[in-house]
């Protein structure tokens, strides 16, 4: 993917640094899941914009997620159990012990905003410090009251007001400009996740966009180039990440997911949430069938009662009441995508991802509702993955495995004068510069 560098020259200087051990936890709603991975540097013929290293997968751990609602905490205790329980069936697998962790973020009401920064250059070419000159200034920028800074991220450069360009170095000008891309989120939620990955003796070295995630493990390089909407169907939320020329754009989140069909059907159907489940994964859809009112289904009531004999319904009962929050959400998908600005860059691309977007005819009617090409998105370019852990609903997982390899475009703060510390240990700002360059 070609991604703009932040810190000219430092992904290739990575690349050939040691290999490096890299472990990652995605908190979702419906699952938590850990994967460890070993990075190996590319050969130089072989390295790849934003791809510098080959990644294997080591150890993987996932069950059913405790304690979390649409990605925020909700129970300390229980997020914290099944925490434990991910990371120790992951270092188990890997046989290596985890200290530190990149953690995925959806709560918190992710937020974009894009600004510029500039510097005067009087008439000179462009330096490596100017270039480190304007973006200090861009880290510069003032983040919201009660607002945390989450990725800071330069999409372009503009000389003498002239945009678009990649690279300025050696280029003549009077003023040197970039865009940034500041990505925030509530404080609160962001400071309750690292909480609960502390109280399980785990450092969080970094705190990575879901849909930012997503977007790194299932574009391909066209998609980003051209301009594609990343949709990341999660368990308590759907998110939206935005790429063009390359670049993460644009995030957001819709408060909508696969646990709110899985509701519905549990009081429509007047049955057990762990039933609806098992019935929207083995006969729900989206859009209605030919046979769907013949095809009779079995639905156990709530209770234990042996005197209650379980209800026969149709298959069409599960779509009518599938088929509302299913066009509700990809609606608000659609509205938000449109207020954002960002819809022309889109064009009619659009990638679906996350372990809802396989309810059946979801990608259909995503096209109906959308009016875009759908494309269902699943991991790309990770050896080593079990089979299991191939589809949609492991994206954001393993794009927290790529970023590595990218972070360095980062321009958050690494001081502690701006930015909040999150816990009593320096902040994790400061946590990841330093890890970032020990590894790499």
């Amino acid at each position: 993917m070609p991604l703009l560098r932040g810190r000219f020259d430092q992904n290739e200087r990575g690349a050939q640094r040691r290999s490096s051990l890299v472990s990652v936890l995605d908190v979702g709603s419906s699952k938590i899941c850990c994967l460890i991975g070993r990075l190996r540097p590319r050969d130089h013929g072989e390295v790849l914009p934003g791809r510098t290293h080959s990644v294997e997968i080591l150890g993987v751990g996932h069950q059913r997620s405790m304690g979390i609602k649409s990605g925020v905490v909700t129970d300390l205790d229980a997020a914290e159990q099944a925490i434990r329980t991910t990371v120790d069936a992951a270092e188990r697998m890997a046989g290596v012990t985890v200290e530190s962790l990149i953690v995925n973020v959806s709560c918190g009401r992710l937020a974009s905003e894009t600004y510029t920064a500039s510097v005067t250059l009087d008439g000179k070419s462009v330096s490596d410090m100017d270039i480190g000159r304007v973006l200090a200034a861009g880290r510069a920028h003032s983040v919201t009251e009660g607002r945390q800074a989450v990725h800071a991220l330069p999409i372009g450069y503009a000389l003498d007001g002239d945009p678009g360009i990649v690279d300025p170095r050696g280029m003549v000008g009077d003023r040197l400009g970039v865009d940034m891309h500041l990505v925030t989120g509530e404080v609160p939620p962001l400071h309750n996740l690292e909480l609960c990955v502390n109280r399980c003796h785990l450092t969080v070295e970094r705190m990575v966009a879901s849909p930012y995630a997503s977007g790194l493990s299932v574009l391909v390089d066209d998609e980003a180039a051209l301009g594609c909407a990343v949709v990341d169907c999660g368990g308590g939320t759907t998110t939206i990440a935005v790429f063009n020329r390359g670049q993460f754009v644009h995030v957001d989140a819709v408060a909508l997911g696969g646990r709110h069909i899985t509701n519905d059907l549990a009081r429509g159907l007047s049955t057990r949430v762990e039933v609806a489940e098992r019935l929207k994964t083995m006969y729900g859809s989206a859009l209605p069938g030919a046979t769907d009112d013949r095809d009779i289904l079995s639905v156990p009531p709530i209770g234990d009662d042996a005197d209650d004999h379980p209800n026969e319904v149709p298959r069409s009962a599960l779509t009518r009441i599938i088929r509302p929050r299913v066009e509700e959400t990809l609606e608000l998908v659609r509205d938000r995508l449109n207020a954002s600005g960002f819809a022309g860059l889109v064009g009619r691309r659009m990638v679906l991802t996350g372990g809802a977007s396989q309810l059946n005819g979801l990608a259909e009617a995503a096209r109906r509702v959308l009016a875009r090409n759908i494309r269902m998105g699943r991991p790309l370019g990770i050896a080593g993955l079990p089979e299991a852990a191939k589809g949609p609903a492991f994206a954001t997982a393993v794009g927290l495995m790529i970023y590595p390899q990218i972070a360095l475009m980062e321009q958050l703060d690494d001081g502690t004068d701006r930015q909040p510390r999150l816990t009593g240990t320096g902040g994790y700002f400061a946590r990841v510069g330093r890890w970032i360059q020990e590894s790499f």
